[in-house]
């Protein structure tokens, strides 16, 4: 499968997987910025991507930012529908200690590719009985 991406900022990085086989690709700012101790930015990646039909791709926050700065993506995670040709835009919220320094080159999110199912949606008047019920959270204990 071929994803393309057009670069729209002269400083744009083409997402690029860490090492073979790894499903995310690292998505890296175009932006220099600060994002305040509870705060949230919209960091732009620069760059317009084209998927296929029937693909979408996944933005996921970053592991290591999580553990060591408490940052993450906000709306993990984001989907970007194979329709949309806008920039990639990634939202951070900083949950850290402290204000988060945001360079122009960071790694600041992955991008997964996967593929769509489109459901057919059918009303039903009844639904079967499961063991579960409606339980909800917790219901299966902490």
């Amino acid at each position: 499968m071929t994803v393309g991406f057009k670069r729209i900022h002269p400083d744009a990085a083409l997402p690029a997987y860490a090492r073979p086989g790894d499903a995310g690709m690292d998505l890296r700012s175009v932006d220099e910025l600060v994002i305040p101790c509870g705060g949230r930015a919209l960091v732009h990646t620069g760059l317009v991507m084209q998927l296929p039909p029937m693909f979408e791709a996944q933005v996921r926050p970053r592991s290591g930012l999580a553990l060591k700065s408490g940052v993450t993506v906000l709306n993990t995670p984001g989907t970007i529908d194979s329709g949309y040709r806008g920039e990639v835009g990634v939202i951070l919220a900083n949950f850290g200690d402290g204000d988060f320094k945001v360079a122009k080159g960071d790694r600041i999110a992955q991008l997964v590719i996967a593929p769509v199912t489109q459901a057919e949606v059918v009303e039903v008047f009844e639904v079967d009985e499961t063991d579960r019920g409606s339980g909800g959270f917790g219901s299966t204990g902490v």
